[in-house]
């Protein structure tokens, strides 16, 4: 295929790719919400509530490293579009037993389950096709429409289920997903997954003779060969753990004790879904970034600082509405701080880690992020009921400011991008 060509089908690429990612989770995101309140409204129990975000999480923690080697091993194209068919089939499974029997809560935490594993699937496989999908000029822009499509979808599917919840009944919902899935698999099928990728073939043959464990340790011993990778993982690790001070926290503090109406709470989350929104646009026009473990550090830090300020309020007497806007300003301003981390790493992995180590790269990488969330979220919740509030927050977030500033000191960023010292002599020259 002529270069030009292979530029103008990656550029295809590059919009259904965004449409496609768009539309799903929007449709996931509004079943969610509706599925949400119908368990709360139906048990009035946090801990049926609870039970279904484990559900989410717990599979695909489980299942990571198994579906990397899978996504390594086979077609990832795919891979991705029997991923969506199962969505699919998974929701409108639900829907017949809601319309014979009435929707049930084992039912839910059924279906959790198996959309935990296709997400996972169609995520890992995904991000393992994007240097296949796009040249690599443009995938920083990818990347970053990537994220802005998570970001329409987090800002609208709250105000659209919102709407409809009360006024339809869950059937509907379950529809509106059945159509936005089967919308997603059309797209998907238009997308060549190999534009941009060489020797697939070969790759594929030498993998099918490994074990499934062979091809996990490969994985493993290909990652400890990275040490930058490494030491981003075990960041990651870390700051995922200690978000949980922001994660129960922010709740809790805004809602139990500072009395925060919960239409303003929710103008709050939207505030950080657009501060997502506005910097994911920012980062799909500008040019890549040259230093990405710096600008992600940088980053980092502001999060930390911001984590601390949520406190403020405790420690300081405002105004409601001083108070609503603080938060709205600091939430917006953590949306931003969040892409501005994650936009450069993904984009640098992209580029930095082989082909075919992909998917069990991109696998370990999201099973390490979420493996001390549920652990933050149950320790924290027991030191917010012991410790007063903003004390826990100040030292979670020195904490991580510290784990920041050890882990990528100087010495690390230098390893990272060498080219860092010349632009510093450069700039004194």
């Amino acid at each position: 295929m002529e270069e030009s060509s292979k530029i103008k089908r990656a550029t295809y690429h590059l919009y259904t790719f965004m449409i496609s990612k768009l539309v799903a989770s929007f449709g996931a995101q509004v079943y969610t919400f509706a599925i949400s309140f119908y368990i709360l409204q139906a048990t009035g129990s946090a801990t049926s509530f609870a039970t279904n975000l484990i559900c989410n999480i717990l599979p695909k923690t489980l299942a990571a490293p198994f579906i990397g080697v899978i996504t390594d091993r086979y077609s990832r194209k795919m891979i991705v579009i029997t991923s969506q068919i199962a969505t699919t089939l998974a929701i409108a499974g639900l829907l017949i037993f809601t319309l014979i029997s009435g929707l049930s809560i084992p039912a839910i935490y059924i279906t959790t389950c198996i959309l935990s594993l296709t997400s996972m699937f169609s995520g890992i496989a995904f991000s393992s096709s994007i240097t296949g999908l796009i040249d690599k000029d443009r995938i920083q822009k990818a990347m970053a429409l990537n994220q802005m499509s998570i970001s329409f979808a987090a800002i609208g599917s709250p105000a659209v289920g919102g709407l409809l919840y009360g006024t339809v009944s869950i059937p509907v919902f379950l529809v509106m997903y059945i159509v936005a899935s089967i919308i997603a698999v059309i797209l998907e099928s238009t997308m060549n997954f190999r534009l941009f990728t060489t020797a697939q073939k070969a790759r594929v043959e030498a993998s099918e003779k490994e074990t499934m464990w062979q091809s996990i340790k490969a994985g493993i011993g290909y990652l400890r060969l990275q040490p930058i990778i490494m030491i981003m993982l075990w960041i990651s690790l870390l700051i995922n753990f200690l978000f949980g001070a922001f994660e129960v926290g922010y709740s809790y503090i805004l809602i139990e004790k500072l009395n925060v109406e919960s239409q303003h709470f929710g103008m709050t989350q939207g505030a950080f879904s657009l501060g997502m929104l506005l910097m994911s646009i920012y980062f799909s026009t500008r040019k890549e970034v040259q230093f990405p473990l710096l600008v992600s550090k940088r980053g980092i830090l502001a999060l930390g600082i911001i984590m601390g300020g949520i406190a403020l309020p405790l420690l300081l007497s405002m105004s409601y509405w001083i108070q609503f806007s603080y938060y709205a300003a600091l939430m917006f301003c953590f949306g931003s701080m969040i892409i501005v981390v994650n936009t450069p790493l993904q984009v640098m992995l992209q580029k930095t880690i082989e082909d075919e180590f992909k998917g069990r790269v991109f696998s370990i990488i999201e099973t390490m992020a979420m493996a001390l969330i549920p652990l933050g979220m149950v320790i924290y919740g027991i030191l917010y009921d012991i410790f007063p509030g903003q004390w826990v927050l100040l030292l979670s977030a020195s904490m991580l400011v510290t784990v920041v500033l050890i882990m990528a000191r100087p010495s690390v960023i230098r390893k990272a991008h060498p080219e860092v010292d010349v632009k510093t002599r450069e700039s004194v020259a």
